[in-house]
């Protein structure tokens, strides 16, 4: 190998020497849920005290009344979310999604960065929007569309019941039944799974659970989202969303509903509606993402609902619940992360993130520093005016310094990363860009001859190694006929990184 070759990642360990970079560079995770999420009083508090914030609550407000005939102004008497979901259960699906992109405004605002955003079932639409694919007046029809669909062609009478327990064994539960009716619906983690089905279906499904000793709670669901039960309202509301077209996205959206991250080609319409009869894999993806290097992780919503979750399933994660207790810790969350997530990503230019990290970049996404989004279009038959100032495509402006967080972020300790660690990390790169599953990224794996990974791709893998280990891009004369298996892949981003901290 050519020293050339082998100094890759020195020039760029001197170049970040002193920044706090390499001490400090986590992978912030934005959580939006789904269904319940909502505490009273947040909403108001959001309107009242933070003028982007209550723009896009506004917005929110005029589309729902143009399509559903209602606004938020229930969501701001006071009721909890049961109250809601007897009353106005349109009302508390607008106020969760709106208190989602109104918490993120504020966020922002306050100058944090996230390196990637995960939705929860509902909360994917917030998600994107705050990412850019969607504007904040899109994201609101695509709702209003989507309640009124469930409300016009769902018949079913079903609902929801978690089960405290994993997946495997709430399968077992559900093949006890004769005719079952329902189906494993959200992958939480091993501590919990949702199940949906018909009301019947459900009974049968918590006396089974009590009787061997399992816990199980009904949960106050108008619907029985993500099942076959839905599939006339996923038919029509992939035919209601066929006119959306969508903007690049400024920040990466992993869907656990779909297993990946969101693309340019998606059609964003139809994979929406698909979310109705497809499961939402939670578990799944915080394992994912943890792998890949995620280490802060924010609940951009009401409560705990998510960050509950992934403490379930990562007990050390470092978890963040801005919107508890008071608007406070929301801005007092913003200021924390904006130095933190500035030296974990790539900085911010213009409106655009430059360089976000490889290990949460979609496979077909780029982002350049200075790209603009294409102008995104709707159906023209139920479009209200828009108000594009109340977008979350755009970015706040640049701070000239960095706000005084109340706490110091966390420094990671010194020295290279085990080898097991890297490898783990170059095997999500790899599945996930190739689409391949993990289990074939063998040490042995010939990526041509096995996998079928052409010299082309190779390179472009090898760049986005250099992005996600920092080691900047790979030199003009490295020859890839010496990494033909994926272990010596990894040896060579070892042996690199091992240099680049002694250098």
């Amino acid at each position: 190998m050519q020293r050339k070759s082998q100094e890759w990642g020195s020039r760029r360990h001197r170049a970040l020497r002193g920044t706090g970079m390499l001490s400090s560079v986590e992978v912030v995770v934005g959580l939006f849920p789904g269904q319940g999420a909502y505490l009273p009083g947040a909403l108001a508090l959001l309107r009242a005290q933070d003028p982007e914030a209550a723009k896009a609550i506004e917005t929110i407000d005029t589309v729902a009344g143009g399509i559903l005939g209602k606004g938020l102004s229930r969501a701001f008497s006071g009721d909890t979310a049961d109250q809601l979901l007897d009353a106005a259960p349109d009302v508390l699906q607008l106020a969760v999604f709106a208190t989602s992109v109104a918490a993120f405004r504020t966020l922002s605002d306050q100058g944090a960065r996230f390196s990637v955003l995960v939705g929860h079932s509902l909360g994917e639409i917030a998600a994107l929007v705050a990412g850019g694919a969607l504007d904040v007046a899109e994201g609101a029809e695509i709702l209003c569309h989507r309640i009124t669909v469930l409300r016009e062609h769902d018949a079913s009478g079903g609902g929801l019941l978690a089960l405290g327990c994993a997946p495997d064994r709430a399968q077992q539960i559900l093949d006890l039944l004769p005719t079952s009716g329902a189906v494993v619906a959200v992958d939480n983690g091993p501590a919990q799974t949702v199940v949906a089905g018909t009301a019947d279906a459900l009974r049968r499904t918590a006396a089974i659970a009590a009787a061997i000793g399992l816990p199980s709670t009904a949960l106050h669901s108008p619907h029985p989202f993500h099942s076959p039960l839905l599939d006339q309202a996923r038919r029509e509301l992939a035919r209601r969303l066929g006119g959306y077209s969508r903007r690049g996205l400024r920040l990466p959206v992993f869907s656990p509903v779909l297993g990946r991250y969101y693309r340019d080609s998606d059609d964003l319409g139809e994979l929406l509606a698909s979310h109705l009869v497809t499961p939402v894999r939670f578990g799944p993806t915080v394992e994912r993402l943890h792998r890949s290097g995620a280490g802060v992780w924010v609940e951009v919503g009401a409560g705990r609902a998510l960050t509950s979750r992934v403490r379930s399933i990562e007990p050390a994660a470092s978890v963040h619940t801005p919107l508890l207790p008071d608007l406070d810790t929301l801005r007092e969350t913003g200021q924390y992360l904006a130095p933190a997530a500035e030296s974990r990503t790539a900085r911010h230019t213009g409106t655009t993130i430059a360089n976000p990290p490889a290990a949460v970049t979609p496979e077909t996404e780029t982002y350049p520093a200075a790209a603009t989004p294409e102008t995104g279009t709707s159906p023209a038959a139920a479009s209200p005016p828009r108000e594009t100032g109340a977008s979350f495509a755009s970015v706040p402006p640049q701070r000239t310094s960095a706000p005084p967080a109340p706490t110091p972020p966390v420094e990671t300790p010194a020295g290279p990363p085990s080898r097991e660690s890297v490898a783990a990390r170059v095997r999500d790169l790899y599945a996930t860009t190739l689409e391949y599953p993990e289990e074939v990224f063998e040490d042995g794996a010939e990526l041509e001859a096995d996998l079928g990974v052409d010299s082309v791709k190779r390179v472009e893998l090898m760049g986005r190694l250099g992005v996600l280990f920092q080691l900047g891009p790979p030199p003009d004369d490295m020859r890839m006929a010496d990494y033909r298996t994926f272990g010596q892949v990894v040896d060579f981003v070892v042996d690199s990184l091992a240099r680049a901290g002694t250098t």
